[in-house]
């Protein structure tokens, strides 16, 4: 195993957006401004590195019948941490994110990578799994917000970009925008994938 390569593959290879489909749920529904992606997907690099290590760690005294309930236990307590310390530190963006916070602890995301990598490979490895995982989900979450947020307001964190006679595509900060933008992402990288297996 190449640490480069566990480290990376969760960027485009293993991206669990855009190549696996896995977390849409939260990625559509937060993925509006850069400021909410940002957000949610520190949130999901903490509770994906910490529950890895510690999946990891206590692995081989699991028995395999209760590993389940144990796996969600663990990222439970970490979800838990998150969303205290963003209640604490960042209200508005606690409030923004609402609900997908506490349901990170059901995230398809945490729960697979618990299950197919962390279970079976050494402490390092699992953290740099976890690690590039959770900056892969974030890099989804924000190219998606960078397009939703420019064409559907006009804005990037908040900030104007584009000058008054700018026409906004509301659409695209609707839910149905999340749908269409991810649709386009998927496609894309689906045709970049069919034109490197060509060549």
């Amino acid at each position: 195993m190449s640490l480069s390569n566990e480290f990376f593959k969760g960027f485009y290879k293993e991206n669990p957006v855009f190549k696996l489909a896995l977390g849409l749920c939260p990625t559509l529904a937060v993925s509006n401004s850069m400021q909410n992606a940002i957000g949610m997907g520190l949130a999901m690099t903490f509770v994906l590195i910490c529950s890895n290590v510690i999946i990891s760690m206590i692995r081989k005294g699991v028995p395999k019948k209760i590993r389940i309930p144990i796996y969600i236990v663990v990222i439970a307590t970490f979800v838990t941490i998150v969303d205290l310390v963003m209640a604490g530190f960042a209200p508005e963006l606690h409030k923004a994110l609402g609900i997908f916070v506490p349901l990170i602890v059901v995230n398809c995301i945490i729960l697979g990578r618990a299950e197919a990598y962390a279970g079976k490979n050494p402490v390092f490895y699992s953290f740099l799994d976890g690690f590039g995982m959770g900056l892969g989900f974030t890099f989804a979450l924000t190219l998606l917000s960078i397009v939703r947020e420019l064409l559907g307001d006009g804005k990037l964190w908040g900030i104007p970009i584009f000058g008054s006679g700018f026409e906004p595509v509301l659409l695209l900060i609707l839910p149905p925008g999340a749908f269409l933008t991810l649709g386009m992402f998927l496609g894309f990288f689906n045709w970049l994938d069919t034109k490197r297996n060509a060549a």
